[in-house]
């Protein structure tokens, strides 16, 4: 079975993905970790981030593999080099590339190809996911997002900087000629500005074991 999460960054996609995917038995599978393993890769190398020729290369050298839940990248798990302020910068102008689009999902198809996984990231729900068993759109707005991103990440950012930063890539992504962030016509909208970790969980489980009782009978 999979289940797939699509929506803007910020909005929960990966925490809330993470515990249904333990509560349910499911595998995770973050979609949005395998460009930023590529991002990672590319910036350890000392190259540059926005030749696209070069990310693609770094691409195509290096292995992907999961391990225990956690990216790793020729065998060195990277999972908790992931996040910070350095990949946020570059990661949407690296996953716009349809070259690399393809060689990642290809990759993410085959990883779910053998299991029950919760898969989030832009495009899961359109592209890489289209016939998924359940659909979910989360969203939630801006300022509410630049709240979350800096309580996380508190690294010398201010909230407009944050703000800002999370507007651009909005629109970067609702525009991107591959992959754009929308929301697909079958997918459950999730408004999670207001809503606990817990309430979105409880509301988005009880679907998937409703679609999950049908498939039984």
């Amino acid at each position: 079975m999979i289940v797939a999460i699509d929506g803007p960054a910020g909005c929960g996609k990966s925490t809330i993905a993470k515990r249904i995917a333990s509560e349910l038995g499911f595998y995770f599978l973050n979609t949005g970790s395998f460009y930023r393993a590529v991002t990672r890769a590319q910036l350890d190398r000392g190259l540059d981030v926005s030749d696209a020729d070069s990310v693609l290369e770094t691409a195509k050298s290096i292995e992907i593999t999961v391990n225990d839940g956690n990216i790793c990248v020729d065998g060195v798990d990277v999972e908790e080099r992931l996040h910070g302020p350095d990949i946020d910068q570059y990661v949407s102008y690296v996953s716009s590339d349809p070259r690399l689009r393809e060689i990642v999902t290809d990759l993410v198809r085959k990883v779910a190809g053998t299991m029950d996984i919760v898969t989030e990231g832009r495009d899961t729900t359109t592209v890489i996911f289209p016939n998924a068993d359940c659909k979910f759109y989360f969203d939630a707005s801006a300022e509410i997002r630049a709240e979350r991103r800096i309580k996380q990440h508190p690294e010398g950012q201010t909230y407009e900087e944050v703000l800002q930063k999370i507007i651009e890539r909005d629109n970067n992504d609702k525009n991107k000629p591959v992959g754009a962030l929308k929301l697909a016509s079958d997918a459950i909208y999730v408004d999670t500005s207001l809503l606990t970790i817990e309430e979105v969980c409880e509301k988005v489980t009880m679907v998937i074991r409703t679609k999950i009782s049908g498939m039984g009978n």
